[in-house]
């Protein structure tokens, strides 16, 4: 075997936290990979509420919220960066009668194989207006890691992988996300040590 392996591509992927991961916002934490390249990665947290819920952030940004499917929502940690900047994760729109995604705002990032990103505040009017996407989660911040550091925190078992669902992130209450992504694995949390690797 060579020390040439193929680099590992986690984009559209479910990062969970290992037991033995105890940081405040990591620890427990289902991560959705929105871009992983040899450059380092990029994620938000599905699975860690604030204590602000949609209709404030909406207030906050000067915008009503007519969606009432929305209005009990959180604003979740999405990660330890940019926390003062809103991340809108969301079903792909299909606009045009072939079905094709066509990026319908200013700053969204689609996912291969998965979901889009949005950063532009025109979802978050499109949303205030009773439209937008169906299907959303919002965070306040993002995750990141550079260059083979993600790719590092995998050989120290710090992170469980597993392709991403939409059930988990939109249809999975937020206590349940991470019991959820591990059965995905046919894992449990009792099933894990956090003295992997530990004789």
């Amino acid at each position: 075997m060579t020390g040439d392996s193929a680099p590992i591509n986690l984009t559209n992927h479910f990062l969970i936290a290992m037991p033995g991961l105890e940081d405040s916002l990591f620890g427990k934490s289902v991560v959705y990979v929105c871009e992983h390249s040899s450059r380092g990665a990029l994620g938000l947290v599905i699975n860690k509420p604030s204590e602000m819920n949609l209709p404030a952030l909406f207030e906050k940004v000067e915008l009503g919220l007519k969606r009432v499917d929305l209005a009990d929502k959180p604003v979740f940690h999405g990660g330890p960066v940019q926390t003062e900047r809103g991340f809108v994760l969301h079903e792909p729109i299909y606009v045009g009668a072939d079905n094709q995604s066509e990026a319908l705002y200013a700053s969204t990032m689609s996912i291969p194989g998965g979901l889009e990103m949005t950063t532009s505040k025109d979802v978050l009017e499109a949303l205030a207006g009773g439209g937008g996407p169906k299907k959303v989660l919002i965070t306040l911040g993002y995750a990141a890691w550079g260059e083979g550091q993600l790719e590092s925190e995998l050989g120290e078992n710090s992170w469980l992988t597993v392709d991403a669902t939409r059930e988990v992130i939109f249809d999975t209450p937020v206590a349940e996300r991470y019991e959820r992504a591990l059965g995905l694995l046919g894992l449990q949390s009792w099933m894990i040590s956090n003295q992997v690797g530990h004789a």
